[in-house]
This record gives structure tokens, C-alpha cells and sequence, in this order.
């Protein structure tokens, strides 16, 4: 049976948390590997909408064990919270595993990443302001603090002390602010770690013991392939890796153990925040999707910028990701378009540009290349296979198939569980 890494394969938000779930009823673990609750997944179930910012989406499913790796920013607060809203409303989420390995967001991280970004004004990267990017540095700058530090009060403290001794100064001597009391951070935390503690796992471990033993594990990424910090659009980037590879170094499992690459597309293009996007809409068309898709990040709460599919994109991702297949989701979004444009490559001083340019400056500058698609009209809503679809919406999928160099293998035509035409198993 598969190890496979399921991630977004544009700027998120793809719909990465209703195939997660979708897969979650076959597979015996999901794994989140980087991100924190700058990430937002919506799983629809029956007539129930939820939101999931920080927990594995397989938290739905009841035969699954859900995982935080240690490649997870992890704030314990909003941990608890997310846990305490799910168990009010029914699901059992005492199977989840936390590694001890994985770094703490504190509220000196939160007030660093929020007063940074105001400071840069115009130049500001558009992040969350939820500490994702400054722990991320402290990890980097080994100065960060880990779940297993939550219990060791002496090596909290120190570690906390360290921290601090530098932060204070930049927030005194360069923002104008309080400098922040060590002490009420180690109580703050200290406070967390009876109730984390039944999580906390070696889960490296775990996760290969399972692979070794037959168990299906599915990695799932925060966020897409262009907010990769390596590979993304940076410095509009997030601050981990929620490419193919960050799965190995976030979850401990080596590359070898991995069968299988799904890539998430929506069937149009969104992002959030700022940075470049070539097929951005500001016209009627952008609003119609954003309305239709409803475009609003699960949890920023800000509307996304919408544009037409971007094949440039798509064959990047595949690329960077090793993609085996593609599960294309919201083209139910779609419906009613006369014609549908889809960017086919880029034109750069003058230049047709195929594939996306490395270089920030030319993607700042391309400009979409567009090919026409006819449209439908018909409502694809209750689709189950795909002969059911109308004929142009067959005939996108096959274009948007061949441009993004992989098999397109499962298609969203709404936002429900079942509303899924599902073309080659993902477990096969």
C-alpha cells in the first residue's frame, strides 16, 4: 500500500483539505508536515462546514490517526481551541499524535511577525501575522522552543530567557514597544502542557513503523507550491516547505518510502496576499469567480485574488514535485462561461515563455498568453463519472490534463464529500 504526499500545486487554497478527506476514510494516517494556522482547509460533510486551520483534515475521518510533524509551527492555544470546537460538535479527536519535535509559536513570536509587517508598510510580505515566520527564524537561528521543552521549566526558561534577550532590544530600540516579561511566557506555557501532553509522540517512529508494516500514510501540505520558500514566488513566500520534499524532512520519512504525488489545482487560479499573479482579474470575471467560489480564505478571512488557470504554474509544480497526478478541483466554478481563457504561456519583453521563469523580475513582468476554451452551461453538479460531464467540460479537463504534464485523476464539480468523479484510484 501507498505513502503518498497530497499537496496544493498553485498558491493554496486549492481544495486540499476536501481530497485529504476524501482519502482519509481509506488511508490509516495523515500527516500534517509544515505550515501552522496560517493554513486553512473547508471540509464539507453531509450538511456540516468545517474548518480546519491547524489539525490534519483526516481528523473527520473515524478510522484515521491524525499527525502533526515536527516540521509543524504549532500554537498551543489555538491547538486547544481547534480540538475544544471539535469535540463539542462530535468528533473524537483522541487519537491524534503531536511531535515532540515540533517548534511552539509563543506570543513573542505573534508581536514580532504583526509589528515587522507594519513596520515595512508598502514593502510588507502579507503574512498572517500569527508568529509563523518568526519561529520559523528562532528554529533556523536555534533559539526556538520545542513541544518536548514544555516539560523541562529549566530548560524552558533558559530557552525562553535567550530568546527574549535579543527580541527585547529589537522591540524596544526599533518598534517603540514593551519589552516582553520572560516569566509570564514560561507560565503562559507551562500552563499548555498538561493538556497537550496525551498527544505528544515520537511520531518519526511512528510513521515508519506504520509504512513498514503496510499502512497507508497520506502527507498533507499547508500550502501550495508557490508559497514554497525555496521554490515560490518569494519573498511573497511562506516560511516552510509544503513541496513534495518538505513531507521527508518534515515528518522524518525518507524519499524512498514515497509511492505517490498528488498535486491539488483548482480550475482557475487564486492566491492571497501580496506578490505577483500573472492571470489576475480586476474586472467582472475576477468578481465571479471570487462570488461563485466562494473566495475568502478559511483562515485569513481575506477575499483571494482571483484569476484564469495558469498552465505555466501547473507544469512547474509538476515538475518541482515529481506530481503522478492531479486532482482538479471547483470545476462546477466554472459553469456558464462562454469561453473560457486559460494562460498557456507568458510573454516577457517581447519574448513567449513557456515555463516559469526563475528570475523574480521577468514573472513580475509576464504577461498571460491566452487560449480560448469553449464554456458550458450545463450543471455538473451530480456528475458521477466523467462521460456525465458536458463535452466542453470534458474537453477543459483533457486540455488542462495535457498542458500540466500529468494525469488529472479525480475532479471536484462541488463542495461536498461526494461530489467527487473520482477517473484512477489515488490507492491503486
Amino acid at each position: 500500500m501507498p505513502a503518498l504526499v497530497l499537496l496544493g500545486a498553485q498558491w493554496g487554497d486549492e481544495g486540499k483539505g476536501k481530497a485529504t478527506d476524501l482519502l482519509g476514510g481509506s488511508v490509516d494516517y495523515v500527516v500534517r508536515y509544515q505550515g501552522g494556522n496560517n493554513a486553512g482547509h473547508t471540509v464539507v460533510v453531509g450538511d456540516q462546514k468545517y474548518a480546519l486551520h491547524l489539525l490534519p483534515s483526516g481528523i473527520l475521518s473515524p478510522g484515521c490517526t491524525p499527525v502533526i510533524g515536527n516540521g509543524v509551527v504549532v500554537d498551543p492555544a489555538v491547538l486547544l481551541s481547534e480540538l475544544s470546537g471539535l469535540n463539542e460538535r462530535g468528533v473524537d479527536t483522541s487519537k491524534l499524535l503531536l511531535s515532540g519535535n515540533a517548534h511552539l509559536i509563543t506570543p513573542y513570536h505573534t508581536t514580532v511577525d504583526k509589528v515587522t509587517e507594519r513596520f515595512l508598510g508598502k514593502r510588507k510580505i502579507g503574512t498572517t501575522g500569527r508568529g509563523i515566520g518568526p519561529t520559523y527564524a528562532d528554529k533556523i537561528n536555534r533559539v526556538g522552543i520545542r513541544v518536548q521543552d514544555l516539560y523541562d521549566e529549566s530548560i524552558l526558561t533558559q530557552k525562553v530567557e535567550a530568546a527574549l534577550d535579543f527580541k527585547n532590544q529589537i522591540l524596544a530600540k526599533l518598534y517603540n514597544r514593551r519589552a516582553i516579561d520572560a516569566a509570564q511566557i514560561v507560565d503562559e506555557l507551562l500552563g499548555y502542557a498538561d493538556q497537550i501532553k496525551p498527544f505528544v509522540a515520537d511520531t518519526t517512529l511512528i510513521l515508519n513503523n506504520a509504512i513498514d508494516d503496510g499502512k497507508v500514510v497520506l502527507f498533507e501540505g499547508g500550502q501550495g507550491t508557490l508559497l514554497d520558500v525555496d521554490h515560490g514566488t518569494y519573498p511573497f513566500v511562506t516560511s516552510s516547505n509544503p513541496t513534495a520534499g518538505g513531507a521527508c524532512t518534515g515528518a522524518g520519512v525518507g524519499p524512498t518510502k514515497i509511492n505517490r504525488v498528488i498535486g491539488i489545482l483548482k480550475a482557475y487560479t487564486t492566491r492571497v496576499g501580496a506578490g505577483p499573479f500573472p492571470t489576475e482579474l480586476f474586472d467582472k470575471d475576477g468578481e465571479a469567480l471570487r462570488t461563485i467560489g466562494g473566495e475568502r480564505g478559511v483562515t485569513t478571512g481575506r477575499d483571494r485574488r482571483c484569476g484564469w488557470f495558469d498552465a505555466v504554474i501547473a507544469r512547474y509544480a509538476t515538475r518541482v514535485n515529481g506530481l503522478t497526478d492531479f486532482f482538479l478541483t471547483k470545476l462546477d466554478v466554472l459553469t456558464g462561461w462562454e469561453q473560457i481563457p486559460v494562460c498557456v504561456a507568458y510573454e516577457i519583453d517581447g519574448k513567449r515563455v513557456e515555463e516559469l521563469p526563475y528570475s523574480q523580475s521577468d514573472f513580475h513582468h509576464a504577461k498571460p498568453v491566452y487560449e480560448m476554451l469553449p464554456g458550458w452551461t450545463e450543471d455538473i453538479s451530480k456528475a458521477k463519472t466523467f462521460s456525465e460531464l458536458p463535452k466542453n467540460a470534458q474537453a477543459y479537463v483533457k486540455a488542462l490534463e495535457e498542458m500540466s504534464g500529468a494525469p488529472i485523476s479525480a475532479i471536484g464539480v462541488g463542495p461536498g464529500r461526494d461530489e467527487t468523479i473520482e477517473i484512477n484510484s489515488f490507492l491503486s
